[in-house]
């Protein structure tokens, strides 16, 4: 079944008056459900999840388009993952919905120092009680605390400054700042800095935040692959099913089937 990003793709291309074409990609044919060359498809080791929290990607116009596009790899892992294409001057009313669902606890993922100090916040509510505090909290009038809704802004890094600061609707939510000091691991754009960090990479980040380690594990191994994959299509050398990248997700299948 398709996810929230491809459909959001083949919505964008009924609207598109001519091909995109992919600066410095191959432009051979591509698998529908991965991007990548028909002989590099990667569709059947795709480890999907179900977690607590949730991601919502808003995209940049064509960045559903662009075959390196991350934001894809996290609909791929995460069930829960909705997604919807920005435009400044109108909001899809079923964003603003999702928003205002009462389940969930949205935070617009993004570097503090561009929010206002009251908004930043360093971490996520904490997970859901086990079976036996969920009792408890039936008989008393606490609430059980909302599922974290991480909602990330895929694009270059000046359509996402351009998403935070014209976007209204995003202005009352609290704004989750990373803290870390690893290196991305991107290399399908180029980029000057080390710590700007690729869409799934940021998914990852905040999942380890909401006690998800497994999902962020699980991005990361994908992630893996995909580079992988795309680079091998791109070169046209075969893959390497027994390098590094496969066998970490393969070790993280057998986490998910683990009883």
């Amino acid at each position: 079944m398709p996810h929230a990003v491809s459909l959001l793709r083949a919505a964008r291309l009924a609207r598109s008056v001519k091909p995109f074409l992919a600066r410095g990609g191959f432009k051979r044919e591509r698998c529908g459900g991965c991007r990548l060359s028909p002989t590099h498809c990667m569709c059947a080791l795709r480890p999907a999840m179900t977690t607590r929290a949730g991601v919502c990607l808003l995209m940049a116009d064509i960045e559903t388009l662009k075959p390196s596009n991350t934001g894809w790899l996290v609909a791929d892992v995460v069930a829960d993952t909705f997604a919807f294409g920005w435009a400044r001057t109108e909001t899809d009313p079923t964003l603003l919905a999702l928003l205002n669902d009462p389940q969930w606890q949205p935070y617009v993922v993004f570097p503090g120092q561009y929010a206002a100090p009251e908004r930043v916040v360093l971490n996520v509510e904490q997970p859901a009680p086990s079976e036996a505090q969920e009792a408890s909290v039936a008989s008393s009038s606490t609430p059980p605390a909302r599922r974290p809704l991480f909602i990330l802004l895929d694009g270059t890094w000046a359509e996402a400054r351009k998403m935070f600061g014209r976007s209204p609707y995003l202005d009352r939510l609290p704004v989750l700042s990373l803290q870390s000091d690893q290196v991305t691991q991107y290399k399908l754009r180029r980029s000057g800095r080390d710590d700007h960090f690729c869409t799934s990479e940021v998914a990852a980040l905040c999942m380890c935040l909401a006690g998800e380690h497994l999902a962020a594990q699980a991005l990361d191994a994908w992630l893996g692959v995909f580079t992988h994959h795309y680079l091998r299509a791109k070169n046209q050398l075969p893959i390497e099913w027994e390098g590094d990248a496969h066998q970490r997700l393969r070790e993280v299948a057998l986490m998910l089937a683990a009883p």
